[in-house]
C-alpha cells in the first residue's frame, strides 16, 4: 500500500488536474452525443500500408445507461439488479415480460 507524502498539495490530491477540469470551460454541452453513442458508432482506422479497417460499437444488449443523479443512489451493477430484485414482487404478472435465453 502506497503511503500518502504529507508534503502533497490539495492539487495533487484532486482527481482531475486543473487545467482537465472541462466544468469551467464555456461552451460544452452535457450529453451532446448521449443520443449517438447509445445508437452505436462506426471507427475508420487509415493504416500506413493504405488498407482501412472498419470497426462497429455498439452498447451490448441488456446495458443500460444510468442518470447521473439514480448514479448517486446505484454506483454499481450490483446495486441496481439488487433493487430491481426488490421490485419484481410488486409487479402483476401482466407486465412481466418473458425473456429467451440462448
Amino acid at each position: 500500500m502506497k503511503k500518502e507524502n504529507p508534503k502533497q498539495s490539495q492539487e495533487d490530491k484532486d482527481d482531475i488536474r486543473a487545467e482537465y477540469d472541462f466544468k469551467s470551460m464555456t461552451g460544452g454541452v452535457r450529453g451532446k452525443y448521449y443520443k449517438a453513442y447509445r445508437a452505436g458508432h462506426t471507427v475508420k482506422i487509415h493504416k500506413a500500408d493504405g488498407t482501412t479497417l472498419v470497426q462497429h460499437f455498439k452498447l451490448e444488449d441488456g446495458a443500460v445507461m444510468l442518470e447521473p443523479d439514480i448514479r448517486e443512489y446505484f454506483p454499481d451493477s450490483e446495486s441496481v439488479n439488487t433493487a430491481l430484485r426488490c421490485l419484481i414482487p410488486l409487479l402483476s404478472p401482466k407486465h412481466c415480460v418473458k425473456v429467451k435465453r440462448a
